[in-house]
């Protein structure tokens, strides 16, 4: 086994945050394709609370959940730091992550897939949600700057997944009038190299999600 080990799932925007992470660093590692009908015995084992992807191998060590998987990448490769390096700094982008989490990956599950009694509302929660992101971005490329930093990580959900699920649904929440900076943001980060390389066909994506309930998806913790 190689001394970094991913299990992942090819489709899962957590997954993708790990290996990003990995790749800007320069870190080698090895991918696991792991069917979340049917988890393997060696990932229960792994991470026998949580059963789910991704988990970091280090050295024969797991580290488990998403965004724990991150810092300690961060900790243990100093190279190319993804974290801002300010304690305030990293403290608000620690925020937004949760904020992306917690309030703005739900509130677009709900208003593309939702029962209709609850999709106004989720919209409209959406849309206030793409706000706060349009805001951060005044005056900077990225989230983190010039560069792309773990905000930008934590986001990738809302370049590739969200138009995704727009096409899908047949829906439209990420409009260019309303959001032109979070929509420049979106050309950029899938414009970067390793974030292309890294993330999934756009086809094969829709293809699935057709198909597999996106609510299935593990959240980050």
């Amino acid at each position: 086994m190689a001394e970094v080990v991913v299990y992942g799932a090819w489709a899962s925007p957590l997954s993708k945050r790990v290996e990003i992470a990995l790749k800007l660093k320069g870190v080698k590692y090895d991918v696991i394709e792991e069917d979340m009908s049917n988890p393997s015995l060696w990932l229960q084992n792994y991470s026998p609370i949580l059963k789910t992807v991704p988990v970091l191998i280090h050295e024969g060590d797991p580290v488990v959940a998403p965004n724990v998987i991150l810092e300690y990448i961060d900790e243990t490769w100093k190279g190319n730091p993804i974290f801002p390096q300010n304690p305030k700094d990293r403290a608000r982008a620690r925020f937004w992550i949760k904020f992306i989490d917690e309030k703005c990956v739900p509130a677009v599950m709900l208003a593309c897939w939702g029962r209709q009694m609850v999709q106004q509302m989720a919209t409209q929660e959406a849309y206030n949600c793409l706000k706060a992101l349009e805001d951060e971005l005044r005056g900077k490329k990225f989230f983190g700057g010039n560069n792309v930093g773990i905000v930008d990580i934590a986001a990738i959900f809302i370049a590739l997944w969200l138009g995704v699920i727009e096409e899908i649904n047949g829906v439209k929440l990420l409009m260019h009038e309303q959001f032109p900076l979070l929509s420049r943001w979106v050309n950029d980060i899938l414009s970067c190299s390793i974030i292309q390389e890294t993330l999934p066909p756009r086809d094969q994506l829709i293809s699935y999600l057709r198909t597999h309930n996106p609510n299935s998806f593990p959240q980050g913790t």
